[in-house]
């Protein structure tokens, strides 16, 4: 038995996933705890997981600070935002590791392997976006265009570095406190490779196959699905809406915000009926409404497992999470993405061909959003390679790889 702490910093869907990962390796016989914010209490507690309370409103935060930037400038503002927060978050990881005797990491809680570190227990990586330098595409984070073979290895390694650096003097003081020599960020890279510190990444190689030139202790291993909601009930409105015609189209962008939430809703109504089709619109942290109608009903939280496979098609903002449960429902997407890594998924949802090509969201308008919708449910192929696509990751087994690799480094 390994007790296990999950560091989990950000949205929900950077936390929702690792509440199915940890019911497995509890199934599994090893404790777990998911240390995250307190939005998610709810949700972590739910499926019998500790939970251990980490500072900072990530919805707060997000209403704050981003809203149509570009892509760079918004990946900065998160990796700062995350900074500005990290003495009291390592505070708060350091108490959550505290009995563990191993901890995941996430990308925004990189500086947890310090904690492992100074606490002399394993620590492995547990990413949702592929952020191990290649030849083979830039930062995913960055950039959806190749740079060159060359110029992709460059920047995705010095991102690596340069992300480091709003944290260090949170990483310098937490080592003293942990009795840990100081280091450098590239001093720490460094000696993460020479110990080959493994990752692995929940996503399917169905997706996104593992670069070549990636190191083999770095490798997607399958998803990581949320836990299942078997006692959800929809509420009589939403199931009367669906058996009151053809599947609707689902609209929403999960924990992305809105500055004009009410021209953005007025938007995705007039994008609705200009294309024909009914649809579910999702509130999320954008607050978006979809007004008064028989061809639109708005809802809240409803899980993806269950309301993805009753759609047409989904319309979302392309976040890692979001992405998986529309290929899972075997349904074509029309990704809008935000900031951050979802355009780079929008470029993946295009390529394998279960969506047509990805609106920026900062340009997005309704005819663009209209003919989107028209085509996505519109042309069959979309559906058909969907329903392949889902077939196969269905026969994967994501957590199984993580519970092996737990099972290693703790002997």
């Amino acid at each position: 038995m390994a007790r296990v702490a999950i560091m989990a910093i950000g949205s929900r869907g950077d936390v929702a996933p690792y509440t199915g990962l940890g019911v497995r390796l509890q199934e599994a016989g090893h404790p777990v705890t998911i240390a995250t914010h307190a939005a998610f209490e709810p949700l972590v507690r739910r499926h019998g997981l500790g939970f251990h309370l980490l500072p900072m409103d990530a919805q707060e935060q997000l209403q704050k600070r981003f809203a149509d930037r570009g892509l760079v400038r918004m990946t900065m503002a998160v990796n700062r935002v995350v900074a500005e927060h990290a003495v009291p978050l390592a505070t708060a990881m350091l108490e959550a590791a505290r009995g563990a005797d191993v901890l995941l990491v996430t990308p925004t809680s990189w500086f947890g392997v310090h904690i492992a570190e100074g606490l002399g227990i394993a620590s492995l990586g547990v990413y949702l976006q592929p952020l191990s330098p290649t030849r083979e595409f830039p930062p995913p984070t960055l950039a959806t265009r190749s740079l060159g073979r060359a110029a992709n290895f460059r920047l995705a390694s010095l991102l690596l570095n340069v992300g480091q650096r709003p944290f260090r003097h949170a990483v310098a003081g937490l080592r003293a406190q942990l009795g840990l020599p100081p280091t450098t960020p590239s001093a720490w890279l460094a000696a993460q490779q020479a110990r080959r510190w493994p990752i692995l990444y929940g996503y399917s190689p169905l997706v996104l196959p593992a670069p070549p030139d990636w190191p083999a202790w770095h490798r997607p291993v399958g998803y990581w699905w949320p836990a299942p909601e078997p006692q959800f009930r929809p509420a009589p409105e939403l199931a009367d809406f669906l058996d009151a015609g053809p599947p609707p189209v689902y609209i929403g962008f999960g924990s992305m915000p809105a500055r004009h939430r009410a021209a953005l809703s007025a938007l995705l109504v007039s994008a609705v009926r200009r294309a024909g089709v009914r649809a579910v619109v999702s509130a999320g942290w954008a607050g978006l409404s979809a007004g008064a109608g028989d061809d639109v009903i708005g809802v809240d939280d409803v899980p993806h497992e269950w309301l993805f496979p009753r759609m047409a098609a989904v319309v979302h903002h392309a976040g890692a999470g979001t992405t998986a449960a529309g290929l899972r429902a075997a349904v074509p997407a029309v990704p809008v993405p935000v900031l951050v890594d979802q355009p780079f998924w929008a470029q993946r949802l295009r390529l394998l061909g279960v969506a047509p090509d990805a609106i920026p969201r900062r340009r997005l308008s309704a005819g663009r959003l209209a003919a989107a919708l028209r085509e996505a449910v519109g042309e069959p192929a979309y559906r058909h390679r969907a329903e392949a696509l889902a077939a196969r990751l269905a026969e994967e087994d994501g957590a199984a790889a993580v519970l092996r690799e737990l099972e290693r480094l703790t002997g």
